[in-house]
Formats: structure tokens, C-alpha cells, sequence
């Protein structure tokens, strides 16, 4: 569904005091949020725009239309905005598929009040068409509940065929790299409390983008960009071992990481994706001559921070649509690789590994890429289902039993979450 744009959007953002919390002021079976480390910003109210691409089209067009329909929502606004911090004024939460050609739709939602939270400051923003929004109202979690969640299309044993086929593929020439995900299937009662699982999250992976909308939730740890008056950075993310049980297993896991060929090979492969796609709108963009070794609660990932200046008037979304799909979540070449992922892996991967985040007035905006995320379907009777994904990068050395192994490790941050 679609929420037609109205001919004027009001938009007031003030100050006030200071909100230890921002994620009781959200809904409770529709949370939007977005939030890292304790700062970040929450949806309430109603939503007042759903702007949603849904036709199949080539890579990018579907964030590229939702880029100019945002830039003439823009137009028709007044935004009062004295608090002036990334998330305060006109903004949209946004989940776009990974793939243009997916039966899930790309969307950016606004709702009628934001609440958010920048360090010691607070504020609030509410937007509205012609009556005035509703105040913001903090509500108490509900009980807690869990899901039961298991195979879903994709089973281990099938996981490791698509691997070593994918294997094939590289030997044969088709692929550098190809990314080949499985996933896991269940249940959650109908009237779960989804902001637990937003706090379980973020409270575990404090360092992490924890986020939620339209019904995805997750905890990711790359950034896929974020634009800042005309700067724009990203941090690639390829390349992962799980962490030991002792510090000593631990340091070796890291060295081990480090040191491998395979996995620097990925990496390499990642970071050269990102620089291609960036350099027609950021020509001056830099990377890390090195990967470093990123520390997270349950891997180590090899990872390189990229940074450059925008020559035009581009977007956040603009940005999404030149980057997205990287090497670290397909492949490359690109197009092979999607190829190869639509036959090996045998379900639409929806907005797992897509773009999630949000822009706001001035096109300014932090996108991750939605993963150590599910998918919560609308309820239906007593139930909503859940969709999660896990995969890895397959490149000339890989082993399917490793490759396996590295989904469960993907897969315990949502997993443990939802317990």
C-alpha cells in the first residue's frame, strides 16, 4: 500500500528534555527504530507517507525512483527544525529489497512523530498534513515471548550442494566471488512486544545498527553509507571467523583471520566494488590501505573504512542506488553473481542484505545493510511467521563445511535473541 503524498507536509522539531529511552515511544507490534549505542530515533504515531517501488527493474532503479519521489515530498514541506542533528527535522525510515526484481517491496515510511536522542539532547518531530500530530506516548513493554524457528527452504545439507556448486562456478571462470545464504523459518505469537526484540539487539550488540522497519528487524555491523553535508563514508565488512572461547583461542582466531588468503581475497574483492561504484559521484574517495580487525560479541571480521566528497547535489539514496548491491553481499562481477544467487539459493531473499536506514530533508542519511536480521510477516490469527537469513562469501578456496559453519555464527545474534 501506498500512503498518496499529501500537497504539504508541516514539519516541527523541537527540543526537549533529555529521553534515557526513545524505544518505549514506538509501537509495539510495528516498531520503527533506528539506533547504535544509545543514540537514534524512533517512529510513532501513524504512518502519514508509504512511498513503496515494487515493479521488477534493473539494479538501483527502484532506490532511484524512491530518490526523486523523496526530493518532491521535500519540496512541498515546511520544516521548523531548531534542533538541527542527523534524525531531527523531515525524515524517513527506509528497507529496500536486495534484489529490484523481488516480490518485496522497497519502501520509505514517515511517521507522524519522531522521537529521538543524540547524546545529551532529545527531541521531538512531528509532521503533519493539515491537523495537528499526536503527542508522542510512552507505553510499557509487554510480557516476554519467543519464537520457534528451524529450517527453512535452503537446509544445511542443501546449503553445502549451492556451495559447491558455487565452487564450480568460480573454476569455471563465471565468478570471482558469488554470496550464498540459507535460511531459517518459524513462529512468534501474534501480540509479541517486537521492541524486545529491537532492545535484545541492541543491548547485545551495542556497536551494531540496530534497527526496525516495516517489519525487519535486525542488528547490523556494516555500514553501507552515511552522507553528512557532502561527505561520504562507508565501511566494508568481508572476511569472518568466529570468536574463541578463551583469549587465547580468541587471539588466534583473530590472527588466523588475518593471515588467510581466502578471506583477504574477499575482502579485497568487497572494498573494490565499493571504490568503483563510488568514485563517478565521489571521485576523490579513499580507502584504508589495509584491512583492520573489527571486534564484535560473537566474530571478527576483516574491515576497511572509505571516505570521500560528493560533487554534486546526490542523496543518501542516490548513494544506495550506485553501491548497492556490493561484492560483499553478491559477488562479482555483479551480474554474474546475482544470476548464479537466483539458481543456487531457492527463495527471494526479500530485504535481507538490501539497504535499510534512513534520509532526511537535506538528502543527508545513515544506510546499513539489513543483516543478523529477520523478517516478520503480518499476523494471522495467533501467529506471525519469521524469515532469517545467514550466508557468506564463496570465493576459490572456500570449504562448505566452514561455509556452514559461518552461517550459525551469523545466525546467533538473531537466533539468541529471539529465545
Amino acid at each position: 500500500m501506498t500512503v498518496s503524498p499529501p500537497a504539504h507536509l508541516r514539519v516541527v522539531t523541537r527540543e526537549v528534555a533529555t529521553i534515557e529511552d526513545v524505544l518505549p515511544f514506538t509501537d509495539a507490534s510495528t516498531p520503527l527504530v533506528w539506533q547504535r549505542t544509545g543514540d537514534g530515533f524512533v517512529g510513532a504515531g501513524p504512518l502519514i507517507i508509504r512511498l513503496d517501488e515494487s515493479a521488477h527493474l534493473p539494479h538501483g532503479e527502484r532506490a532511484r525512483n524512491l530518490a526523486t519521489r523523496w526530493r518532491s515530498l521535500v519540496n512541498g514541506a515546511t520544516i521548523d527544525d531548531d534542533v538541527h542533528l542527523p534524525g531531527s527535522g523531515l525524515v524517513a525510515f527506509g528497507a529496500l529489497a536486495f534484489d529490484d526484481g523481488s516480490e518485496f517491496a522497497s519502501s520509505l515510511l514517515v511517521p507522524s512523530v519522531i522521537v529521538g536522542r543524540r547524546g545529551s539532547r532529545s527531541w521531538v518531530t512531528r509532521i503533519s498534513r493539515e491537523d495537528e500530530a499526536p503527542a508522542p506516548r510512552e507505553t510499557p513493554y509487554g510480557p516476554h515471548w519467543a519464537a520457534t524457528v528451524g529450517p527453512g527452504k535452503l537446509d544445511p545439507a542443501d546449503h553445502q550442494k549451492a556451495v559447491r556448486e558455487a565452487l564450480e562456478a568460480i573454476r569455471s571462470g563465471v565468478v570471482s566471488k558469488v554470496v550464498v545464504a540459507r535460511d531459517l523459518r518459524g513462529t512468534l505469537p501474534g501480540d509479541a512486544d517486537l521492541r524486545r526484540l529491537v532492545r535484545a539487539l541492541a543491548t547485545g550488540y551495542p556497536d551494531t545498527w540496530a534497527f526496525a522497519v516495516d517489519g525487519l528487524i535486525g542488528a547490523s555491523p556494516e555500514t553501507l553509507v552515511t552522507v553528512s553535508s557532502g561527505t561520504v563514508t562507508a565501511r566494508v565488512l568481508a572476511g569472518t571467523a568466529a570468536r574463541g572461547a578463551d583469549p587465547d583461542s580468541d587471539a588466534a582466531a583473530s590472527v588466523a583471520l588475518v593471515t588467510s588468503a581466502k578471506d583477504q581475497d574477499e575482502h579485497r574483492y568487497a572494498v573494490q566494488s565499493v571504490l568503483a561504484s563510488l568514485s563517478p559521484l565521489a571521485p576523490a574517495v579513499v580507502a584504508g590501505e589495509q584491512p583492520f580487525v573489527l571486534k564484535l560479541p560473537n566474530v571478527w571480521h576483516l574491515a576497511t573504512d572509505i571516505e570521500g566528497t560528493l560533487t554534486d547535489a546526490a542523496s543518501a539514496l542516490d548513494l544506495v542506488a550506485a553501491l548497492h548491491p556490493t561484492a560483499a553481499v553478491a559477488g562479482t562481477p555483479t551480474d554474474s553473481a546475482l544470476e548464479l544467487i537466483s539458481r543456487l539459493e531457492t527463495f527471494d531473499r526479500g530485504r535481507y542484505a538490501g539497504p535499510v536506514g534512513w534520509i532526511d530533508a537535506a538528502g543527508d542519511g545513515e544506510w546499513a545493510i539489513a543483516l543478523r536480521c529477520a523478517q516478520i510477516g503480518p499476523r494471522d490469527g495467533d501467529m506471525r511467521s519469521i524469515t532469517a537469513h545467514a550466508g557468506g562469501g564463496i570465493v576459490a578456496g572456500s570449504d562448505p563445511e566452514s561455509e556452514l559453519l559461518e552461517t550459525r555464527v551469523k545466525f546467533r545474534p538473531i537466533v539468541d535473541a529471539l529465545a
